[in-house]
């Protein structure tokens, strides 16, 4: 196990405007290396064959190695670093009419949820973005959405400090969950979603019922921001305590459950969903704006500053590794694969594989905010500022 932090290297596209997606576009290039000067370069679009695959040139700093459609393959020799760029299967624009900065998908690929500055939230059709049912009933701006394992109920939480559980099909809002006193930012469904998690502003995690819209209790009180919370089983070799008190029998699925929560304090915290007692707490570099877990063992947190933490629940004096792609906040972490995805605040969003020696990188938002990712089987959704839904396809990489 590595116990020393690396910044991972990285090849970066800096776009020039939107002159990369033009026909005989050109765009610049900067390859950075910690401790290292940054090599910049450019490539140059020089027309388009009659298969539809452009012709792509690049200056003498990198190599153009591959060209597809929808692909770009570039690496800085001088580095040994190298990147691969994909562009989107296809962008929905007319979901919302401003940014969009939260996003699900169905468990069965069918059906996204979003929410917007415009103060709209909607589910749509993931095939063409159209869209099927306007989820009224937050009083401000919606910060968090996601679906239930049935893909037929939405859990919503907003800046109004309520959560909010909704029906796909007629658009009804049976539940509300009121008792934050601040902003929704984060929510956990747990297990099939008879009780979902909700951390909030106001420094605490909660934990509900649905089948009675009620509060089962707090599961953390921490008297700083949440701003994202995490899921997940605890290997069975991590001691999460027991209650203190005999758990309410509304309470279902908890046992085994660590809640990840990423902390404004610049501190990662676990705690035992079940006793709520505290199993962990990290100290990073500046706030924490997310996390998730890639394993029963093994998590990630993402940092305002741009670092991206791997650490083992098991130790976590010191990281497993440390990633900086760029110093922009982490926004958004995916378990994907063998691997992760993680989109920052300066529109970058990048794939990162164990077995894979170069990063997989989602263009096309340029520097706007890659607010959420989420994933379905081989597709990729992000949603940005610029008021965008994209929608990436990975089948043939």
């Amino acid at each position: 196990m590595r116990t020393s932090c690396y910044t991972h290297r990285r090849l970066q596209k800096n776009g020039s405007g939107n002159g990369d997606r033009k026909v005989e576009g050109e765009a610049w290039l900067s390859c950075k290396i910690a401790g290292k000067p940054t090599i910049y370069g450019s490539v140059k679009c020089d027309g388009v064959g009659a298969d539809g695959v452009p012709s792509i040139t690049s200056s003498e700093e990198f190599v153009v190695h591959e060209i597809t459609k929808k692909t770009l393959w570039i690496s800085c020799p001088a580095e040994n670093a190298s990147s691969k760029f994909l562009s989107p299967y296809t962008s929905f624009a007319r979901i919302h009419k401003k940014s969009v900065t939260c996003l699900d998908i169905s468990s069965g690929g069918g059906l996204g949820v979003s929410a917007s500055t415009d103060g709209s939230m909607k589910v749509w059709q993931t095939n063409n973005g159209e869209t099927r049912r306007v989820l009224e009933g937050h009083f401000f701006d919606v910060n968090c959405c996601a679906f239930f394992p049935s893909g037929m109920v939405v859990l919503s939480g907003g800046m109004d400090a309520q959560v909010k559980v909704w029906s796909v099909e007629n658009a009804s809002c049976p539940v509300t969950f009121k008792g934050h006193k601040a902003g929704v930012l984060d929510l956990a469904i747990v297990d099939r979603g008879r009780n979902v998690v909700s951390c909030s502003r106001d420094g605490t995690a909660r934990l509900w019922d649905c089948g009675k819209s009620s509060c089962l209790g707090v599961v953390a009180d921490c008297g700083v921001p949440i701003n994202g919370i995490s899921l997940g089983v605890a290997d069975n070799t991590v001691n999460l305590g027991a209650p203190e008190t005999t758990p309410s029998d509304r309470e279902t699925g908890t046992e085994g459950k660590l809640l990840l929560l990423a902390r404004e304090d610049k501190k990662l915290e676990g705690v035992s969903l079940h006793s709520r007692q505290s199993v962990f707490t990290f100290d990073g570099s500046d706030a924490f704006n997310c996390c998730t877990f890639l394993s029963s063992l093994v998590i990630l947190a993402g940092s305002q500053d741009g670092n991206i933490y791997q650490l083992d629940i098991r130790n976590t004096k010191v990281p497993v590794q440390t990633i900086c792609k760029s110093g922009a906040p982490v926004l958004c972490l995916v378990p994907f694969r063998e691997g992760f995805i993680a989109s920052q605040g300066d529109g970058t969003c990048f794939i990162l594989q164990q077995d894979c020696d170069r990063l997989l990188e989602l263009t096309e938002p340029d520097c706007d905010p890659v607010y959420k990712v989420a994933v379905s089987e081989k597709l990729v959704y992000t949603c940005c500022r610029d008021g965008i839904v994209r929608k990436y396809q990975l089948t043939d990489l």
